[in-house]
């Protein structure tokens, strides 16, 4: 059936060129957006517009046609007499077909029924559509197509395009808010010499004229500690990272990240700002600290409670630090959720154990020193680190920086050791940011916060999959 169709619009196509109209238009540039002429009608009655879209809906009556035509974020309706545009240009409205992209020039007005309507006095096609759109009244739902095929999911579900709107807003506020506090934005490689700045998994490429391996980089952290040795002492990068994980509702192996640093400031400084940047944030975009995610109730409003991480592994994980690494892993084990190594192993009862309880915005805090090898330490056995969690999602990291050289290098070959055992996310001596630390790094804070989180509870979205255009996906 389908391919019946392709042919039937094809036909139609070949029509057009034989009546001398080319069926993928030139140039033809809107000059009233939709959104304006249907919010205010009363400035628009009578006027001339020039507007484009795409074709949602037809219906013929007699020696009229009415049609909806949608742009990027609002629908109107179009209507042809045949005395207004002539017999022949009528005659042609039969060659259009739901999901064809017109241009219009008319007038507007109102139908008896109130509906804000362009008089078309002239048309063009633009773009002929050759295969049918999902029906409207049925929806483009299959969740698997959806994210293949997200160009179909933008036309037929708005509720996809304001996600997506919203996650642009988000970004916006991010930058002023940052920019307005003193913060410039750089740019540092995304193509990484050595992986670091994070325990993960990279991406490996290669470069054939240099003949070496590079890494797609995991997170930005090293190079912008390098420009706050260079005397940069208030940064911030979005950017994108990569790292060689699974895929899960709150996992792309491509994501998109705030990293910002500040000299002179500790994680103490950092957690104030998190809690006034998140919550402003909150209310700029849904106008009220109190959102609904995944029918739960999140409420913003500062001061976030604060947690120790040895504390929220004993309450929720009934596992004790103190009772040592052997104790530890056995319970673990006993719960299915032992890793390759000590720290996987902690990480893993954290996430499964721990996070789960964490609904309303927390600030995890004093880290374990095996789980932040690039934290300051703050005692023997913790690093001065938070983490801010919201509905059971890690939505950032943060802590102040290790400054010293000689504990930086220290750190560096314990998790060389680890690399050696075959733990792949661990992370590699890296001379070159040793030597950039010997030159003197100040105290500084850094703060990394995940966009495609934040966008998911502050969408409503179950999965990261909702709120990044193109997921990575199994091959068909």
């Amino acid at each position: 059936m389908k391919k019946d169709l392709f042919s039937i619009r094809k036909g139609k196509l070949e029509k057009w060129r034989e009546r001398g109209v080319y069926p993928y238009g030139e140039r033809f540039l809107p000059l009233n957006p939709l959104k304006e002429i249907k919010g205010n009608f009363s400035r628009w009655e009578g006027e001339k517009v020039r507007v484009a879209g795409r074709i949602m809906s037809i219906r013929e009556h007699g020696k009229s046609t009415f049609m909806d035509i949608q742009d990027q974020d609002t629908r109107i309706q179009i209507y042809f007499k045949i005395d207004r545009i002539g017999e022949n240009d009528y005659q042609n409205l039969f060659l259009l077909d739901r999901g064809d992209i017109l241009g219009v020039e008319g007038e507007v007005f109102k139908t008896k029924t109130g509906e804000v309507t362009v008089l078309v006095e002239r048309y063009k096609l633009l773009s002929k559509c050759l295969r049918p759109l999902p029906q409207e009244w049925y929806g483009f739902k299959d969740v698997e197509k959806r994210f293949r095929q997200r160009y179909l999911d933008l036309i037929s579900n708005q509720k996809v395009k304001e996600i997506f709107f919203t996650r642009s807003k988000i970004i916006r506020f991010i930058r002023n808010y940052l920019e307005e506090r003193g913060f410039m934005e750089v740019e540092t490689p995304m193509m990484h010499p050595l992986p670091g700045g994070a325990l993960a998994e990279p991406f490996i490429t290669h470069h054939k004229a240099l003949d070496i391996d590079l890494y797609l980089r995991i997170a930005p952290e090293i190079y912008l500690k390098k420009l706050v040795v260079g005397g940069m002492e208030k940064i911030f990068e979005l950017n994108r990272c990569f790292r060689n994980e699974g895929i899960s509702p709150r996992h792309n192996p491509e994501f998109t990240m705030l990293e910002l640093y500040w000299a002179y400031a500790d994680y103490e400084d950092l957690m104030k700002f998190t809690e006034e940047m998140i919550p402003y944030l909150v209310k700029e975009i849904k106008g009220t600290y109190k959102v609904t995610y995944q029918g739960k109730e999140i409420d913003f409003t500062p001061p976030w409670r604060r947690i120790n991480f040895k504390t929220a592994l004993e309450e929720w994980a009934g596992v004790s630090l103190e009772a040592g690494e052997k104790e530890v892993r056995d319970k673990a084990r006993k719960a299915g959720l032992e890793g390759d190594t000590y720290r996987k192993t902690l990480d893993s009862l954290f996430k499964k154990k721990v996070l789960p309880h964490l609904i309303q915005p927390t600030l995890v805090v004093d880290y374990p020193l095996l789980l932040s090898p690039l934290a300051k330490r703050k005692d023997r056995e913790t690093v001065e680190r938070f983490q801010p969690v919201v509905a059971g999602l890690e939505i950032g990291n943060a802590y102040t920086e290790l400054n010293d050289p000689f504990e930086q290098r220290e750190r560096f070959l314990t998790q060389m050791e680890e690399r050696k055992a075959g733990d792949k996310e661990a992370h590699p001596l890296d001379e070159d940011f040793l030597l950039a630390l010997e030159y003197g790094m100040p105290p500084v804070a850094g703060l990394g916060i995940g966009i495609d989180r934040l966008v998911m509870i502050l969408t409503d979205s179950p999965s990261i999959k909702e709120v990044i255009f193109f997921p990575l996906l199994t091959p068909e």
